[in-house]
């Protein structure tokens, strides 16, 4: 029998309180068992840190200046190219992609938040506070399923009638408003929306941010600056595909976390086969990247099947389409 989507958002909202509750009681007791031992080897620890962290930049940075200069040794052609300036020049772009490999929680989101500054800049966020109290429903209760339930995510709804959605790290998710429509149901968005924060929970923009610093900064024997870094970031979130395995692994990620959810798992497969069926030669932009939709179809049925998930909430198609399919069209 189909319910409203108020009864459903009901019971999902009580269920994401219910787990809210479990973690914040888990996190309770845990605290209590650690702040004695936190006590008792706080100066220890502070200096093992210290010293663990002065030991690793020590290492990337031998590790870094071995290499060029075994390249130099070796051929001969970066050596007439490239002297003792050069290489100056090139440590600052190169500190750079070590700070990248080494960020914390906390640096990513700060990050983020410059990054989703400038891509307010570039999309237009939608005004409509429905859309955004649905998208942000489903978000916030993927959150304490998710591999990284411990930073602050911002999910967003584009004025877009494409068919689109992406993600940039610190936990920035964007979901277009034609994706909405698009959709037969709120798994299918969860499902949407579950593939985004695994890009997130792997980590996925700040590996092609590091390699993408690799390639400029030598490239223009400079230092990327924050700027550019920012620049960087905009341009992976808006107009640069996933590689392949990328595209799998949130595939898989968001699939478990929609699963532990309670939402329908098929929901992601049949999505993905709706849109590619409906669209013809046309695959929507965030499909259209490097692994063929059919062979993520195809690695998404195979791992249903193998793990036997057999979850169905959130499938009150009438509802769903009554309410969101004319609201965008």
């Amino acid at each position: 029998m189909k319910r409203s989507i108020a009864n459903l958002s009901n019971s999902l909202s009580q269920k994401f309180k219910s787990q809210k509750f479990k973690s914040q009681k888990f996190k309770s007791q845990k605290f209590k068992s650690q702040k004695f031992k936190s006590q008792k080897f706080k100066s220890q620890k502070f200096g093992v840190s210290i010293h663990q962290e002065l030991q690793r930049y020590g290492k990337l940075a031998i590790a870094l200046v071995m290499s060029i200069l075994l390249a130099v040794t070796l051929n001969p052609f970066i050596a007439n190219a490239l002297d003792f300036s050069d290489l100056f020049r090139i440590l600052p772009s190169a500190i750079q992609v070590i700070q990248l490999s080494n960020i914390g929680d906390n640096d990513e989101v700060a990050l983020g938040k410059q990054i989703d500054g400038q891509i307010q800049q570039e999309v237009r966020i939608s005004r409509d506070p429905a859309a955004n109290a649905l998208v942000n429903r489903l978000g916030q209760i993927l959150i304490p399923t998710s591999e990284r339930p411990n930073i602050p995510y911002t999910f967003r709804v584009v004025d877009d009638k494409n068919l689109n959605a992406f993600a940039t790290m610190g936990g920035f998710v964007y979901i277009n408003t034609g994706t909405i429509a698009a959709a037969d149901n709120v798994a299918q968005l969860a499902s949407v929306i579950g593939h985004e924060m695994g890009h997130i929970s792997a980590r996925h923009s700040l590996e092609q941010m590091k390699q993408m610093a690799i390639a400029q900064g030598i490239a223009n024997i400079a230092g990327v600056g924050d700027d550019r870094i920012v620049g960087i970031g905009v341009d992976l979130a808006l107009r640069l595909p996933n590689s392949r395995e990328a595209e799998f692994e949130a595939d898989r990620r968001g699939l478990q976390n929609i699963t532990r959810a309670g939402f329908a798992a098929r929901a992601m497969p049949a999505f993905m086969q709706k849109l590619v069926s409906a669209g013809g030669g046309n695959v929507p932009a965030f499909l259209s990247t490097h692994p063929a939709t059919e062979d993520r179809i195809a690695a998404l049925n195979q791992s249903i099947q193998a793990n036997n998930f057999n979850t169905s909430g959130g499938l009150n198609d009438g509802e769903y389409q009554r309410i969101w399919r004319s609201r965008f069209r």
